[in-house]
């Protein structure tokens, strides 16, 4: 993906958001109609609602992306069903969501494909299609990585998004993966709130400053929220995000440091597959904040795309007994943690940090998983 943010004029940033009011309004109309009809096929819900849409002033590629964006948003919700994120058959969470049709923000993104968005990357503007007509030299900025991305890789449809005001476009870039070296090990990476990664070649990425970031903005949070002022609501909403922000430039870091180190070192990478902890795991109440932003996914998903480019092995392993499990002679027992940070073995009596020792255990396990789906290198029977 590349991210450019639009500068249009006043008139045009006027159209562009009249037209995502319109294109959502109809969104929400088209979802009215796919819930009343128990969510038909595209194609079936193409014949029931294509003739208002264009009746309602949407051009002919705007009326099937609003089609195509509401049964795609009605997939991922029975995606999300089956998966149980939406919690068990009868709970309040799950009757809720299939109660009623989905709505769509009057600021949703609304994808463009090559019909209504026209790219001109010398004089850094693009034409794109709007309720009002089409929008010609509507500048936009970028960095100049993420040019050289659009003009290399960009491939497929473009989403015009809002944020505050100000207009975005995600361009969808096909980056073609590195051919995938064979790894002469695999380093572990144990993934944690007090240290947001420690890997078996020794780098951990402490997680005090982030705690602490995150600390300050709930308590900023909690004081303007309570003052409840309009300058502290406008203060609210301009730093809004910023955690986020803060904690992807973070994660991002730690990602592009652990993968260059396993592409110098010619290593696979092995990280701990944590899907459902937030449901499997039970806290007290004060600390279900510290779990419930702990960002390990976002983590995770920044190590594969690096590691995908870079052509660099990774595996998910089961993080099952890797804290308790010693890394020097495979005893497992509760007792070997007697605290958050230590490890001491009580069969061989090593003793460690707690996180040095499942990043082991991890890197381990990812040899395990990368041998047992490797093809057969033994000769075919003559």
């Amino acid at each position: 993906m590349a991210q450019v943010k639009l500068m249009p004029e006043a008139d045009q940033a006027a159209a562009l958001r009249a037209t995502l009011r319109a294109v959502n309004e109809a969104a929400c109309w088209v979802s009215g109609v796919a819930f009343e009809r128990g969510v038909p096929r595209e194609y079936e819900l193409r014949k029931h609602t294509y003739a208002e849409l264009k009746a309602r002033g949407l051009g002919a590629q705007a009326a099937q992306h609003v089609i195509k964006k509401t049964c795609d948003a009605y997939t991922t919700l029975k995606a999300n069903i089956r998966a149980g994120n939406l919690g068990r058959p009868g709970s309040k969470r799950r009757a809720r969501a299939e109660s009623k049709p989905i709505a769509f923000r009057p600021e949703a993104a609304q994808p463009y494909d090559d019909r209504c968005l026209s790219w001109q990357y010398d004089a850094r503007t693009v034409s794109i299609w709007t309720t009002a007509g089409r929008l010609k030299n509507v500048r936009f900025a970028c960095c100049p990585d993420a040019l050289k991305l659009l003009r290399e890789h960009r491939k497929g449809e473009s989403d015009l998004i809002e944020r505050d005001g100000v207009f975005y476009l995600i361009a969808v870039c096909d980056v073609p993966e590195a051919e995938q070296y064979e790894p002469s090990g695999f380093i572990g990476v144990d993934l944690g709130i007090n240290n947001i990664a420690t890997t078996s070649t020794g780098y951990r990425a402490a997680g005090r400053g982030l705690n602490r970031h995150r600390k300050r903005q709930l308590d900023l949070r909690k004081k303007l929220q309570a003052k409840g002022t309009k300058s502290a609501k406008r203060l609210l909403k301009k730093r809004s995000r910023k955690e986020a922000r803060h904690t992807a430039n973070v994660n991002h870091v730690i990602s592009k440091t652990i993968v260059t180190t396993a592409e110098r070192t010619g290593s696979g990478i092995a990280l701990e597959d944590l899907t459902g902890i937030r449901s499997r795991v039970r806290l007290r109440k004060d600390q279900r904040t510290s779990l419930h932003s702990w960002s390990f996914h976002q983590l995770a998903a920044f190590v594969e795309y690096k590691a995908k480019r870079a052509g660099v092995p990774l595996v998910y392993v089961d993080p099952a007994y890797t804290s308790r499990q010693c890394s020097q002679c495979g005893h497992i027992d509760r007792r070997n943690r007697p605290s958050q940070a230590t490890f001491a073995c009580r069969s061989c009596g090593a003793l460690m940090h707690a996180d040095d020792n499942a990043s082991h255990n991890i890197g381990r396990k990812g040899e395990t998983v990368w041998t047992a789906g490797r093809e057969s290198r033994v000769p075919a029977t003559p």
